[in-house]
C-alpha cells in the first residue's frame, strides 16, 4: 500500500543539528565536554520544544549557572548558527514529493519562537502541507500523544503515513503506532526509500 502522507522530522533531517560541534568551534572541545557534563542544555531545550518561551527558558537557565551564563546564552543567542546548514538533497526530496502531489507533513521537536526564528532564515519551514510543532501541541516526541496528535489532525490512518527521523526513538515509537518508518542516516537512503515506495522515480529523488 503507498504510502498517502509523508512526514519529516526537521533536525539533522531538514537541517543539521549539532550544538556539540558549535560550542567546539567557540569555546574548544575541552571546555565544551566540561559545560555540557555540568548542565543538561538538552533537557533545557527540551523545555522550550515543549512550549517554554525560547528566551526566558535559556536566560533562566544561563543565570543558574553562572560560571556557564555567557555560554549558556550562546545557546539563544546565536542559535540558527546551531541550526545550520540546510541538508540540500533532504529538501529536494520534500520539494519533489510536492511537485508529485504528495502532502508532505512536519514533526518536529520545535521551540514556538525558535521555529519561527528558524522559518525566516529557512523559508521552506513555512511551506508544509500540514505543520505538527511540539512547542504548540505542548508535548515532544517520542511521546505516543504527539504521532496521535498527527493521525488526528491530518485524518491519516498510520500506516498509510511514512515518516523520517534520525532518532531511533523517534521512529520505534511512530512504528508502534503502526506507521512506515525510515531512520534517517543521510538523505541517500531516503531518496532510495522514497523511490522504493513508488513516491519518486530515480530522477526526481536525485
Amino acid at each position: 500500500m503507498q504510502p498517502e502522507a509523508v512526514v519529516f522530522d526537521i533536525g539533522n533531517v531538514l537541517i543539521e543539528w549539532q550544538p556539540e560541534r558549535f560550542y567546539d568551534s567557540v569555546i574548544g572541545e575541552e571546555r565544551r565536554r566540561a559545560m555540557f557534563a555540568a548542565i543538561d542544555l538538552h533537557g533545557m531545550n527540551d523545555r522550550v520544544d515543549r512550549g517554554g518561551h525560547f528566551t526566558e527558558t535559556i536566560y533562566e537557565c544561563a543565570e543558574q549557572y553562572p560560571d556557564w551564563r555567557d555560554e549558556i546564552r550562546l545557546w539563544h543567542d546565536r542559535w540558527i548558527e546551531m541550526a545550520a546548514p540546510v541538508i540540500d538533497h533532504s529538501l529536494r526530496l520534500m520539494q519533489a514529493l510536492q511537485a508529485r502531489g504528495v502532502p508532505v507533513f512536519s514533526l518536529t521537536n520545535f521551540g514556538i519562537q525558535s521555529y519561527d526564528l528558524a522559518a525566516g532564515h529557512y523559508p521552506f519551514l513555512r511551506q508544509f502541507d500540514r505543520d505538527f510543532i511540539s512547542g504548540h501541541l505542548g508535548m515532544i516526541k517520542p511521546a505516543a500523544s504527539i504521532y496521535e496528535a498527527l493521525e488526528k489532525g491530518s485524518g491519516i490512518a498510520p500506516e498509510r503515513l511514512l515518516f523520517t527521523d534520525d532518532r531511533a526513538d523517534n521512529i520505534a515509537a511512530a512504528a508502534a503506532r503502526g506507521w512506515g518508518t525510515h531512520h534517517f542516516t543521510g538523505p541517500q537512503g531516503w531518496a532510495d526509500r522514497l523511490v522504493a515506495e513508488g513516491l519518486l522515480s530515480q530522477e526526481e529523488a536525485a
